[in-house]
Parts: structure tokens; sequence; C-alpha cells
């Protein structure tokens, strides 16, 4: 008989400690939970994704990709609790078949490497390119509006030429005054309470006069060959010819053309028949 506990009363004792030894995930957790950090905390602190952690936590390892991956985010995630890595890697060892061979040249967590931040479009450059091609616009309209503003110029000045040279201002006078062949019924459609009388330089250009019953002077100066004018008034209209000859004359819509080429005559017509004063 023996004193004290004999190996058979021992294994049940190491039992009872293998089982009150917490799991890595449960061990990660309480240290979390005492270090005051909560699974955001963490992640941003190791770079491994909050999906990880949360699985990691639960003892789930498949979301890790492999045993040398899960074996890094043990050891990361305890050094930011506090935690000693070695029990923790061991204790993985001992349930996942012992420590996993090396992965030669293999970056231990390029599984949960964050991914780099993705990128905008590069606007400063696309700012400098915009700003290029409208520069480049601009100065290619002002070299191309340079050479078309000539050509414009050009055109325009011709322009005016080509409006000024066909018709001279007489052929505009002319449909305003009557024919010098103007014949009687067309004058005596004047007013009969008034003293008409037309004047028209048919043979040569002729100096005449014409005033009113009041002396005011209706025209003075010189008639040219073609041209014509007509005089209105309510009592009488004095004329002088200066060169009577060149005369085509209507009175009160008849015509008067007995004057001697040359001649300058001094004439009063009024109302009622021609009559030479």
């Amino acid at each position: 008989m023996s004193i004290g506990n004999s190996p058979e009363d021992e294994r049940p004792f190491e039992d009872d400690r293998e089982e009150a030894r917490p799991s890595i995930g449960r061990a990660l957790q309480q240290a979390r939970i005492a270090a005051g950090l909560t699974v955001d905390d963490v992640s941003n602190a190791t770079r491994v994704r909050i999906v990880i952690v949360h699985a990691i936590e639960a003892d789930d390892f498949a979301p890790c990709g492999g045993d040398v991956y899960a074996r890094g985010h043990i050891r990361t995630l305890a050094k930011a609790v506090r935690l000693d890595p070695a029990p923790l890697l061991a204790q993985y060892d001992d349930s996942h078949g012992g420590r996993p061979a090396p992965t030669p040249a293999a970056p231990l967590f390029e599984a949960e490497r964050i991914r780099p931040e993705r990128r905008g479009p590069n606007w400063t450059a696309a700012m400098v390119a915009a700003i290029v091609a409208v520069v480049g616009f601009v100065g290619f309209t002002a070299v191309k509006g340079g050479d078309e503003g000539g050509k414009t110029q050009v055109a325009e000045g011709s322009e005016p030429t080509a409006d000024k040279s066909p018709s001279p201002t007489p052929k505009t006078d002319k449909p305003e005054n009557p024919k010098p062949d103007a014949s009687d019924s067309a004058i005596a459609a004047a007013p009969q309470d008034k003293v008409t009388v037309q004047v028209s330089a048919v043979h040569d250009e002729s100096w005449i006069s014409a005033k009113d019953h009041n002396g005011r002077l209706l025209f003075d100066g010189l008639l040219k060959q073609g041209e014509s004018k007509t005089f209105q008034d309510s009592q009488k209209i004095d004329l002088v010819l200066g060169q009577a000859g060149a005369i085509q004359l209507y009175v009160n819509g008849k015509r008067i053309d007995d004057f001697r080429p040359g001649a300058v005559e001094r004439l009063t017509y009024t109302k009622g028949d021609p009559q030479v004063g």
C-alpha cells in the first residue's frame, strides 16, 4: 500500500487542467476585452480584417486561408492584446497536426494584407491636359481667325466698290421728275384754284428763278438738261428763264413754247389762261 496519489489518480487531474485551459479564440477575446479594445480597434491596429478577427475569436480558422496565415494572425492578434503568442501557437500546432513547413518566398500575410485604397482619377493630370488643349485651341483659333479676318476685310472692301459703281444718282432722280414730253392732260390734273407751272430743261441747261405771290423765292439755280421743276401758288408765279429757248413750259396744263434761243424771259402766270407778263 503506497502513500500518495497513484499515476492513475493523477491523470484525471491533468485532464481537468487541459479542459480548464481556454481555447485560442477565447484567450484572445478575453485579453482584448481586458485591454479595453474593440474588434475594430484590433483590426485597425493589426490590419487584419474584422471578419477574420471575429472568426479567430470563435476558433474558426478556415477564413485565414491556411495554417501559415492562421499562425501569423494569431501571433499578430496576441501582440495587439498583450499576450505571449508562443503558447497560443503551440496550442494551435497541437490541435492542427504540428507546425507547418515554411512556405518559401511567400509573404506571411499575403492573403490578408489590406488592399491598397482604390485611387480615383488623377484630376490634376486631367486638368493640366485640359488646360493645354484649351490653350492650343485658342491659339489655333486666333491664328485662323486672323487669316480669315484678313480675307474678310478684302471682301468687305470690295463690296462697297461693287455697290457704289452700278447706278449714278441721276438715275434715281429721273423717276421723281416728270418727263420733258409730259402731255397736257397729265398737267391739267393740277388743282383749278391754283396756278401750276412746270419748267423742263429739254434742249440744254438753263438758269431759272421762281417766286410766289408774296415774293418768296421758290427756286433759284441751274436746271440741268433732262431736269424739271413744278411750282404752285394760290395766286401767281413769277418766273425768270436765263435761256428760254432750252425750256419747255407748261402753265395750268397748257404748253408755252414760243421762246427764242438764248433769250432771257421774265414771266408772270396766274390762275387764268396763260399770259406772258
